[in-house]
């Protein structure tokens, strides 16, 4: 399916097949694109870089598509990365993380640090970090062929 080019985001850059390739909704997405263009929050002067998951409904292109600035998109394969190695180690915890120290990590950034902690402020984590766990476990094979596919797409990058 083609993206639309008449929008706000302006695509770029684009995979227009994303819908058979998106995780284990493969072949059966919403999802038919990505891309990245320039921000649909563009001011005159000023222009950012925009990641783009492009939705469509089946008779329109839904209003859920989501479009991210790419610092944000790499935050949060950060975060991605970050929550998969914590978790390799987790089943220590009788409880999956330590309640009395619920931070994972500070990741520095821009001269601070991007904290990535367990959300002991949800009144049922003790269930749910059990069920996100099984769950990451469930699509490991999905994740493990993104994140080798990173991997050596940053150390051709010579990262």
């Amino acid at each position: 399916m083609k993206i639309p080019t008449t929008l706000k985001h302006k695509p770029v850059i684009i995979s227009e097949n994303y819908e058979n390739v998106d995780g284990r909704y493969a072949y059966n997405s919403d999802a038919k694109g990505i891309s990245l263009g320039l921000a649909q929050w563009n001011d005159r002067g000023k222009v950012d870089i925009s990641a783009k998951v492009w939705r469509y409904t089946g008779e329109k292109w839904s209003r859920q598509s989501e479009e991210l600035p790419l610092h944000r998109v790499l935050d949060l394969a950060i975060l991605v990365c970050r929550t998969e190695l914590y978790f390799r180690e987790a089943y220590r915890y009788p409880k999956l993380y330590d309640d009395k120290n619920p931070v994972i990590d500070r990741v520095g950034l821009q001269g601070d640090a991007m904290t990535v902690s367990v959300c002991v402020d949800n009144e049922k984590i003790d269930e749910d970090i059990k069920l996100f766990r099984q769950a990451l476990s469930n699509d490991d094979e999905l994740i493990g062929e993104r994140l080798k596919t990173l991997s050596g797409i940053l150390k051709e990058m010579g990262y």
